[in-house]
């Protein structure tokens, strides 16, 4: 797929590329975006459009990692427009990954020149285009004067391309289509869980309880039904976090971090994690409420059984509920055992640290400090991220009462901080 993209990548085409979620569409356009990219040119030279905050962290990410002479930055909001303003005139990026509205926010106060950019990439662009987006997505495309090429980008296809993309208007269109949905078959087991009452609570509670620690993603259709369902559970003592779009960005990003390093195995969300999400292991995916289409269905099962991995996706259904045509009927039902296991505590927990990048506090010294003051093992510590003004780390959670004991009041790089669990 990635070696079709950039053959095409070099064709004078708008390009559609469908490919399964976590098959690896974002090094796809990146890499044959970062070849086309000229040193000599002042300014932004693409943007990349897409429905979520995350995707945006993501796909930046992705691009620092390769290590180029180019610059990128996101922009999105839920952060002041006028910081990434200045980080802007700062960097001089080559490319900006942003959400419509954001991106719009930044076009109309003429924050860079658009007259550079010449790429134009819709990650998602089913999500992109979609009702909601549909203004945004026109206007941000009208301020492109000088765009040269395309590439749309998504998990499934859609009916039709709205007009104002301008996809292949000028110049021919290149289609790869690489969904194949007999691929993922055989590696995603499906699941039928009946729940006696109408309100699923207690059969989701019994349901995540029998999966034990394993990395679980339950989906409900509403922000309020996120909320509600993490309340309940966390009454009942399970532990698990929630995420959806009405959250602070700091909240969401704490609980996709918890989520990915294993100190929170169940996460409880909207379709908002469907998408776009790069979070290896998921084992699980339940759900909650019946997804809402097709297209929700097939991306929320994109979650797990990624690359050669297999994975289970549980439907709890109430006796009145009817399963949609695009799922199979013959599903078997699942049973739970006689005797319900007491919920699981993860393997791991968080570590908060309150200094980052910009106190010049790396990897190596988080990992030095808990080694040498906290008394731990290799095997103790997890997943590092340093961000721009803390850090998160994974460590072994019977270790962490007697890390914090031997820690307290210690210096981190001659800093005097705030460390402790991240709740």
């Amino acid at each position: 797929m990635q070696e079709a993209t950039r053959e095409a990548y070099r064709e004078n085409k708008d390009l559609v590329l469908l490919s399964p979620t976590g098959s690896g569409k974002t090094l796809a356009f990146l890499l044959p975006l970062v070849q086309s990219l000229k040193a000599e040119v002042q300014g932004v030279q693409a943007v990349v459009l897409v429905p979520s905050r995350e995707l945006a962290l993501q796909i930046e990410t992705v691009f620092k990692s390769m290590g180029t002479l180019f610059k990128a930055m996101s922009c999105y909001g839920g952060r002041p427009a006028m910081e990434e303003h200045r980080t802007m005139k700062g960097i001089n990026p080559s490319v900006i990954i942003g959400t419509p509205g954001r991106m719009n926010d930044h076009l109309r106060k003429e924050n860079f020149n658009a007259n550079t950019v010449t790429t134009l990439v819709i990650d998602e662009f089913d999500k992109c285009l979609e009702f909601g987006f549909h203004d945004e997505m026109a206007e941000v495309i009208g301020q492109l004067p000088s765009l040269q090429k395309r590439i749309l980008l998504s998990a499934t296809d859609a009916e039709e391309i709205p007009q104002f993309a301008g996809v292949g208007d000028d110049s021919p269109l290149i289609k790869l289509d690489f969904l194949d949905p007999e691929a993922l078959a055989p590696r995603l087991r499906l699941h039928k869980v009946l729940s006696p009452e109408k309100d699923k609570l207690e059969t989701l509670y019994k349901l995540l309880c029998t999966l034990g620690h394993h990395s679980t993603l339950v989906f409900c259709n509403y922000r309020e039904s996120v909320e509600r369902v993490t309340e309940y559970l966390q009454t009942k003592k399970f532990p698990c976090d929630m995420f959806h779009g009405g959250m602070e960005q700091p909240d969401r990003e704490r609980a996709l971090y918890k989520f990915r390093n294993g100190s929170c195995a169940v996460l409880i969300s909207t379709d908002l994690a469907a998408r776009g999400l790069d979070i290896p292991g998921i084992e699980n995916v339940v759900h909650y409420h019946l997804p809402v289409n097709e297209e929700a269905y097939t991306h929320r099962n994109g979650r797990t059984a990624r690359w050669e991995a297999d994975g289970n996706s549980y439907i709890i259904l109430h006796a009145e509920e009817r399963i949609p045509e695009y799922i199979p009927e013959d599903i078997a039902a699942f049973e739970f055992p006689e005797v319900l296991p007491k919920p699981a505590k993860p393997r791991w927990a968080t570590l908060y640290i309150g200094k980052g990048k910009k106190d010049k506090l790396n990897k190596i010294d988080i990992v030095g400090f808990l080694y040498k003051k906290g008394g731990m093992a290799r095997e103790d510590v997890g997943q590092v991220d340093v961000k721009e003004h803390y850090a998160f780390v994974a460590v072994r959670r019977s270790k962490m009462k007697q890390l914090l004991t031997l820690i307290r009041g210690e210096k981190i790089k001659g800093m005097k901080t705030i460390i402790e669990e991240a709740k």
